[in-house]
């Protein structure tokens, strides 16, 4: 268990009990894959910032549970819906659900995630962060078929990715910390902006690992983004700063969708300074998510927000 998980471990715990319990279903394969998938050891963070935001501005009730559990729902939708459009077989070091037991289940228990989350939501009764959750949902759609048109486009611009990024990650952690300050009773701007620039942080750093890591501490299949012909920021910089000949390989690389020269690509990522670029703009979006908790009173669920944010900076996977 985390540090952030430990702020909050008895409203975690509760969480945890939801989601069990909400993934109850008479068809058996809706439980097996929806359990497969939200036992896989994912750290949960978009539920603890739900957790965290509510507790930090003063929240009482019991209500942060429930969209703590919404929260991992909807994220975990998006997963089994990614892992299909992506062809993915690694996930947080096992076999994807559509590895397992194939696209259609996986498309479909991802749905059955996306109507429960809504049927949850139609619980708390509160217009406004039903308001939230479905500008999210409707936004990370976008961001996704945004990525897929871009994919094995090698031209693609810094403004791009970051504007792909937001949508398909940062939307549902600014929405995560967002609905926690609306239960306080809180302006939820602060709350917003904290989660939008931990999510970016987090995914710019995501897209680090994938030339950094390995397989086995990042739980998927180093070089994934170069087989899904994605240009992220890393590659982006290094294809700006490269001469022609390693432009042209990385161009290629992207075009093709192949990782068959990954290890020219890596050189020229590493040797351009584009995995330093993007862990300096993966601390800005942090330093820019602790900036935005500035105006909330002292207390140890700040304190965790903040150490959140440098965290989703340094995490080795």
């Amino acid at each position: 268990m985390l540090p952030f998980h430990r702020a909050v471990e008895e409203e975690f715990s509760a969480v945890n009990k939801m989601i069990v319990n909400q993934l109850q279903s008479d068809v058996g394969l809706v439980e097996n894959i929806g359990h497969y998938i939200v036992d896989s050891g994912g750290k949960r963070l978009r539920p603890v910032v739900v957790l965290l935001s509510a507790l930090a501005n003063g929240y009482k009730g019991s209500q942060h549970i429930q969209m703590a559990a919404v929260i991992e729902f909807i994220h975990t939708a998006t997963l089994l819906h990614d892992d299909v459009v992506d062809v993915s077989a690694l996930r947080r070091g096992r076999e994807t659900a559509n590895a397992q037991w194939g696209n259609a289940p996986s498309v479909l228990v991802g749905d059955f995630l996306y109507s429960r989350a809504f049927q949850m939501l139609v619980a708390i009764a509160d217009m406004p962060i039903m308001g939230v959750i479905a500008d999210a949902t409707n936004v990370i759609s976008e961001g996704e078929v945004q990525q897929m048109a871009n994919a094995g486009n090698a031209n693609i611009s810094e403004d791009t990715y970051f504007e792909v990024i937001y949508r398909k990650t940062a939307k549902l952690f600014e929405a995560s910390a967002q609905t926690g300050a609306h239960l306080a009773g809180v302006d939820q701007s602060a709350m917003a902006d904290y989660g939008k620039h931990l999510g970016m942080a987090f995914q710019i750093v995501d897209d680090v690992l994938d030339y950094q890591g390995d397989a086995q501490s990042i739980g998927k299949n180093v070089g994934a983004d170069l087989a899904e012909g994605k240009m992220t920021l890393p590659l982006i910089f290094a294809r700006d700063k490269v001469d022609a000949h390693q432009r042209a390989l990385i161009c290629s690389a992207i075009e093709n969708k192949s990782t068959e020269n990954f290890s020219v690509v890596l050189e020229a990522v590493n040797t351009s300074g584009g995995i330093a670029y993007s862990l300096e703009r993966a601390q800005m979006e942090a330093d820019l998510a602790k900036q935005a908790l500035e105006g909330l009173p002292n207390s140890q669920f700040k304190t965790v927000m903040s150490e959140l944010a440098d965290f989703s900076v340094t995490r080795p996977s």
